[in-house]
Protein backbone atom coordinates (compact mmCIF):
# COMPACT_ATOMS: atom_id res chain seq x y z
CA UNK A 1 0.00 0.00 0.00
CA UNK A 2 1.58 3.47 -1.14
CA UNK A 3 1.47 6.65 1.42
CA UNK A 4 -0.78 9.26 0.80
CA UNK A 5 2.10 11.76 0.05
CA UNK A 6 3.24 9.44 -2.43
CA UNK A 7 -0.07 9.01 -4.54
CA UNK A 8 -0.33 13.19 -3.68
CA UNK A 9 2.95 13.27 -5.85
CA UNK A 10 2.03 11.06 -8.59
CA UNK A 11 -1.01 12.97 -8.89
CA UNK A 12 0.47 16.36 -9.28
CA UNK A 13 3.69 14.64 -11.62
CA UNK A 14 0.48 13.09 -13.52
CA UNK A 15 -1.47 16.93 -13.80
CA UNK A 16 1.94 18.97 -14.48
CA UNK A 17 2.64 15.73 -17.31
CA UNK A 18 -0.43 16.86 -19.06
CA UNK A 19 -0.25 20.73 -18.32
CA UNK A 20 3.15 20.51 -20.50
CA UNK A 21 1.75 18.04 -23.27
CA UNK A 22 -1.01 20.67 -23.28
CA UNK A 23 1.32 23.43 -23.42
CA UNK A 24 3.95 21.97 -26.08
CA UNK A 25 0.47 21.39 -28.09
CA UNK A 26 -0.63 25.32 -27.60
CA UNK A 27 2.92 26.77 -28.70
CA UNK A 28 3.02 24.05 -31.91
CA UNK A 29 -0.72 25.55 -33.34
CA UNK A 30 0.74 29.20 -32.41
CA UNK A 31 3.92 28.80 -33.91
CA UNK A 32 2.44 27.41 -36.94
CA UNK A 33 0.33 30.71 -36.95
CA UNK A 34 3.10 32.99 -36.71
CA UNK A 35 5.52 31.17 -39.51
CA UNK A 36 4.37 33.01 -42.97
CA UNK A 37 3.77 30.50 -45.75
CA UNK A 38 6.61 29.80 -48.08
CA UNK A 39 3.80 30.81 -51.55
CA UNK A 40 3.94 34.20 -50.09
CA UNK A 41 6.81 36.05 -51.20
CA UNK A 42 5.83 39.65 -50.87
CA UNK A 43 3.47 40.33 -47.73
CA UNK A 44 1.59 43.34 -46.80
CA UNK A 45 2.93 45.59 -43.96
CA UNK A 46 0.48 45.20 -42.11
CA UNK A 47 0.24 41.26 -41.89
CA UNK A 48 4.16 41.51 -41.05
CA UNK A 49 3.21 43.88 -38.18
CA UNK A 50 0.68 41.57 -36.93
CA UNK A 51 2.85 38.61 -37.16
CA UNK A 52 5.60 39.98 -35.71
CA UNK A 53 3.47 41.17 -32.84
CA UNK A 54 2.29 37.79 -32.63
CA UNK A 55 5.52 36.52 -32.18
CA UNK A 56 6.68 39.49 -29.48
CA UNK A 57 3.80 38.53 -27.50
CA UNK A 58 4.31 34.76 -27.50
CA UNK A 59 8.02 35.39 -26.29
CA UNK A 60 7.11 37.23 -23.45
CA UNK A 61 3.80 34.86 -22.54
CA UNK A 62 6.47 32.34 -22.70
CA UNK A 63 9.03 34.05 -20.15
CA UNK A 64 6.77 35.01 -17.37
CA UNK A 65 6.55 32.74 -14.11
CA UNK A 66 3.42 30.77 -13.30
Amino acid sequence: MESPLLTGAALENEYFSEYVAHLQLHMTLQARNLVPTLKQTVQDSRQQLLHQTQANFEKLASRQGL
